[in-house]
């Protein structure tokens, strides 16, 4: 890797949503970038950050909701204040990967930026670091370029992008033009892209020169593009906490896919580099049970303390955040997540639906336990 080319490389990790399927364990104030999901010992967002150590160095930003400042910085100790972007509210992606665009388009407008989600679980993390200094070859020639996820199984929960003619860029021997950006598909047409194998999972990564990608979401949405650059010139000056309260709550609020990626592929803008990395946004407790295998002796995979599980015939997963003993009897593929002040119980096959009971609970106006 040319290292001009790498010190012109910034690392943005977007650290915003929910995580409505993985409630009672994903709030509002302890969103699921926050916890300790695979048992390694990380959280995913600090686990985020280290895969990006080695390409960015300390050119890391991190842009998350203000509620979650303490949280990050205990677990990001090294982002400094001018790094670390808060959201007053959340606004969608655009707000969030636009406003980083801007600020680092203010600092150096030769930036190539690479956007990474704080919740997803990736390895091996020397296969995904391939992938990115791909990317950045490749955003080098003027392109936004996102890392697709080969499919494994045929998906209905992830958009889909449709990789074209292999690119001739150098340093990065697998880039392809992107075709279109396709929305989550019905299960038949899920079938058909996994058999076609012309087609990738969207996991949302995103690796651009920055002047480009304001570029494209100024012509899309000029009025959203307008106020992230007021923000951005006011950023590093006594007036950056003022500006961002006035003019953040009227940005339009819209996903970088709708903003910037689908506009950019119809233009012929966007490239795309295959990732052969193992890859899981842990979207319901049925992915914990995927990324964390069940015991032998018990067969159930437990989140927490381990011996106050007990398990007789039974298989599944429990995550448990309190004191109770949890005994699972002849029960197979439950799901049970125990917190001091909620109780889910469900099944893999509906891990999905968990999303449901928290409309209801929001609806009813129970917000103690969202």
């Amino acid at each position: 890797m040319n290292a001009e080319l790498l010190a012109r490389f910034h690392g943005v990790i977007p650290a915003g949503g929910v995580g409505t399927r993985l409630w009672p364990l994903s709030r509002a104030a302890a969103p699921k970038f926050l916890h300790d999901l695979t048992g390694s010992g990380s959280t995913l967002i600090r686990a985020t950050y280290e895969r990006l150590i080695p390409l960015a160095g300390g050119n890391i930003m991190v842009v998350t909701g203000r509620a979650h400042r303490t949280a990050v910085i205990a677990q990001l100790p090294e982002v400094s204040d001018l790094d670390l972007v808060l959201e007053p509210e959340p606004k969608d992606s655009a707000a969030a990967i636009g406003l980083a665009a801007a600020i680092l388009y203010r600092r150096d407008p030769e930036t190539i930026m690479g956007s990474f989600a704080a919740d997803q679980v990736i390895g091996p993390v020397e296969v995904f670091q391939e992938a990115v200094l791909e990317a950045i070859h490749t955003a080098a020639t003027g392109k936004i370029v996102t890392i697709g996820i080969r499919p494994t199984l045929p998906s209905t929960a992830f958009g889909y992008i449709r990789a074209g003619e292999r690119l001739e860029v150098s340093g990065a021997p697998t880039a392809r033009d992107v075709v279109e950006f396709v929305e989550k598909p019905d299960e038949d047409t899920a079938r058909r892209y996994l058999a076609d194998g012309g087609y990738l999972w969207n996991a949302g990564m995103f690796v651009a020169p920055v002047a480009l990608m304001l570029e494209h979401l100024e012509r899309s949405e000029p009025e959203l593009h307008a106020g992230l650059m007021e923000i951005a010139a006011a950023w590093e000056t006594p007036a950056r906490d003022e500006t961002m309260d006035r003019i953040w709550p009227n940005l339009p609020k819209t996903a970088i896919d709708y903003a910037v990626a689908e506009p950019a592929a119809a233009a012929g803008d966007v490239a795309v580099i295959p990732g052969v990395f193992d890859w899981d946004d842990v979207g319901d407790f049925a992915a914990i049970g995927r990324l964390n295998p069940a015991s032998e002796e018990t067969g159930v995979t437990v989140i927490g303390d381990v011996k106050r599980v007990y398990s007789d015939n039974a298989t599944g997963v429990v995550v448990t955040d309190s004191k109770r003993v949890i005994a699972l009897i002849g029960i197979h593929d439950v799901v049970v997540v125990d917190t001091p002040d909620a109780l889910l119980v469900t099944t893999k096959e509906h891990a999905q639906s968990v999303k449901n009971t928290v409309d209801t609970l929001k609806k009813n106006g129970v917000m103690d336990v969202l």
